[in-house]
């Protein structure tokens, strides 16, 4: 009996050291910063328990809609809470994260373009967002639902949605997307139900139709050719509200109800007060609460029973008993749980290949007894919609640019001395800012002329549309100030090194071939950005080598954006200034010569035709120390880039044996599309971002087996007679 006893103390030891090891389980880093930036940017709210902006641990503490398996986050559901403010930019630290929800909500601003790389299912739906869908979404490889139904999301969409095959359910009804459908839709080749209602999109649907679709909602948009026949398959359609063309001369249209005008067939369903892709019930918090402190519990009565032990066996047993038959509640309610995992399962389980998990987001299917016999409409939603529609967006964006005063950059500038002075451009002064807390910011000063009430209107117009911009190779606007009479910018700090200098200043050893193809793929991606997230269109209007900077990790980042249509209203000092600097900038105007505005996405194309051919060549666009045919770079590479030869003695020596025949010419044909004279036969941003990648895949492959060397090589880019204190450290492995 007492080797019983022994035994059965040695078992629940062992048995309390496990517990307790799982039950201090402490939150990855990372995935905590990423916590309190969110919490940051929405404002601090109250009702999320436990959160904070420093210290903690959201897994061991229980914080508001968070769960965990181990040390990792994976559920964030803060759906339904009132929150406020917008959506951080770390939340690509979350890397094991497979559901958020932040549904319900009065969340401001636009779709950060890092999210969760490994996240099966983003609910965003009923908040406020703005802007577009982040170019940054094929690389969820996972994600199988996407709700961003009910915001005030616009413009057209890009080809987005490329390598997603996974991905089953998408909501993006209720918003205000317009243009066509772009072709990445017909790659989702798993989609299942799409919802696209009530936006403003147009042109053909040819792209949805082989899709294997139960379930299809594009009615009130203005859609228009004829309907695909493919269509009469799909269980659950609604297409009404539309431009289709339904006359003679279309292919047949066989509805199943042949005693059903065609007029009804097509009409429009009813509207309703949740979206497509609807949630679980909202979470309950002590339910979670439940869930984390059952590991506490367990470990302190099996730490008890422990004690006992010594006294009596009886107690042992009983210990053990309650023990195993509270674990077994436990898991029994972790299965059931819409916001956690059994305790056996770990992280790496969320971070591989996609897997079957319980959906988080459902999709209702509308409940009429026909599919195509649709009541009438909901006018009380629609008014209601409309209500939410009439919100003010430029107070939404502004709301996370922050207001500084005179004395404050004054303060930062050290009354902006010119020891702080970081460059002078085309539209004012760039100094850098040190603020109190240890915060280093860019002050970009313009210097205006009196403006009058419209021309102040003007200028927040060109705030409200810097603040919008969020990708990683723009400078990000953090704030600004008007305080007496003063246009002040605030932007991130980027160190003082662009891409003119590492191109054309001898301090600089020649970039790598690998490093400039990789420079022209980020700020490819940047004008995509600006020339199909938004509508209208934002054009840069001054992009140029100075107006690239380079990282710490030599990532480019392009400054100035939206800044343009300033120029008019700047001071005397500022034009003459400008009109000086722009006589090294002819060589990227474009040959229609359009001012500066929405209308000059074309002129940008044109503009990064110009700056390849600088990577390429190593020489500046107009360089008045050369013989006159060779002054003007486009002029003299134009008739040299369908030559072989004098396309291999264009290269700057500095890479010249690193190309490959075969990519020096497409390369080359790139280059030559982009600066064509006539604007209407330039490719668009997006296909030139794919003709990138390919090269940089392709370029991928062929030095796999030497990437340590070249790593080496490019990490000594900068020379011994640098200005730096030491090497920039890279991480440019992928595209």
């Amino acid at each position: 009996m007492a080797k019983q006893y022994l035994c059965l103390c040695l078992v629940v030891v062992v048995f309390s050291a496990t517990l307790a090891s799982q039950a201090k389980a402490f939150t990855n880093p990372l995935e905590v910063s990423a916590l309190q930036d969110l919490y940051r940017t929405l404002n601090n709210p109250p009702v999320l328990k436990g959160w904070r902006l420093d210290g903690g641990d959201p897994c061991e503490e229980s914080w508001t809609g968070v769960s965990c398996s181990d040390s990792s986050i994976i559920h964030l559901k803060i759906q339904g809470l009132n929150l406020t403010g917008w959506i951080g930019d770390q939340l690509n630290n979350l890397h094991h994260l497979k559901h958020l929800d932040v549904s319900y909500n009065n969340i401001q601003g636009g779709i950060p373009y890092s999210l969760p790389p490994n996240a099966t299912n983003i609910n965003m739906a009923f908040n406020y967002l703005s802007q577009n869908i982040p170019h940054s979404l094929p690389i969820m490889k996972y994600l199988r639902h996407l709700n961003l139904s009910h915001n005030l999301l616009s413009g057209p969409i890009g080809n987005v949605f490329t390598g997603l095959q996974n991905l089953r359910e998408m909501d993006l009804s209720h918003n205000n997307f317009t243009g066509d459908l772009p072709s990445s839709f017909g790659s989702l080749t798993n989609l299942t139900r799409l919802f696209l209602h009530n936006n403003n999109f147009t042109g053909s649907v040819t792209y949805l139709a082989e899709l294997p679709l139960t379930d299809l909602n594009i009615q009130d948009n203005s859609f228009s050719g004829i309907i695909p026949k493919h269509f009469q398959t799909i269980p659950n359609l609604w297409i009404g509200g539309n431009r289709f063309h339904v006359g003679d001369n279309s292919p047949p249209w066989d509805f199943p109800l042949e005693t059903v005008p065609i007029e009804q067939n097509i009409s429009t369903p009813p509207t309703t007060q949740s979206s497509a892709v609807e949630n679980y019930p909202p979470h309950k918090e002590s339910g979670h609460k439940k869930k984390r402190l059952g590991h506490g519990g367990i470990a302190f009565m099996v730490g008890g029973g422990i004690l006992v032990a010594t006294c009596a066996a009886l107690a042992i047993a009983i210990s053990i008993n309650r023990s195993r038959a509270q674990k077994h509640k436990m898991l029994e309610n972790s299965n059931r749980s819409l916001c956690s995992l059994p305790v056996s399962t770990t992280a790496r389980d969320y971070s591989t290949a996609p897997e079957e998990s319980p959906p988080i987001l459902t999709l209702r299917t509308p409940p009429i007894r026909s599919p195509r016999r649709i009541p009438p409409i909901n006018h009380t939603r629609i008014e209601k919609t409309s209500r939410r529609k009439s919100f003010s967006k430029k107070c939404g964006i502004l709301a996370r640019t922050k207001i500084y005063t005179v004395a404050e950059l004054q303060l930062a500038t050290n009354s902006f001395i010119e020891g702080n002075l970081l460059g002078e451009g085309s539209l004012g002064s760039v100094y850098k800012a040190e603020f109190p807390d240890g915060q280093i910011l860019a002050v970009k000063n313009i210097n205006m002329v009196a403006l009058s009430f419209n021309e102040e209107e003007q200028f927040m117009d060109v705030i409200w549309t810097a603040s919008r911009l969020r990708h990683p190779n723009i400078v990000t606007l953090i704030g600004y100030c008007t305080e007496h009479g003063h246009h002040l910018l605030v932007y991130e700090y980027v160190r003082n090194l662009s891409l003119d200098d590492a191109l054309h200043c001898e301090t600089y050893k020649p970039l790598s071939w690998c490093l400039r193809l990789h420079i022209a793929l980020g700020v490819a991606r940047a004008l995509d950005y600006l020339h199909s997230t938004f509508s209208p269109p934002v054009a840069h209007s001054n992009l140029k080598a100075a107006n690239i900077l380079l990282d710490e990790e030599l990532t480019p980042r392009i400054c100035d954006c939206g800044l343009a249509v300033l120029r008019p209203l700047t001071s005397n000092k500022v034009k003459i200034k400008a009109s000086e600097i722009a006589i090294g900038d002819t060589g990227y105007i474009a040959h229609e010569h359009v001012q500066p505005g929405i209308d000059n996405t074309k002129s940008d194309i044109y503009a990064f035709g110009v700056l390849l051919l600088e990577l390429l060549t190593g020489r500046k666009p107009v360089d008045n120390s050369r013989s006159r045919e060779e002054q003007s770079l486009v002029k003299w590479a134009s008739s040299r880039l369908h030559d072989s030869e004098s396309l291999e003695r264009m290269i700057d020596p500095g890479i010249k044996r690193t190309i490959s025949p075969k990519a020096l010419s497409r390369f080359a044909d790139i280059v030559s599309l982009c600066v064509q004279p006539v604007k209407e036969f330039r490719p668009p941003m997006s296909e030139i971002v794919e003709s990138l990648t390919s090269m940089l895949e392709k370029l991928s492959k062929a030095k796999s087996g030497t990437a340590a060397g070249n790593e080496e090589e490019e990490r000594s880019f900068i020379s011994s007679n640098t200005r730096f204190m030491g090497s920039p450290t890279l991480s440019y492995s992928s595209p």
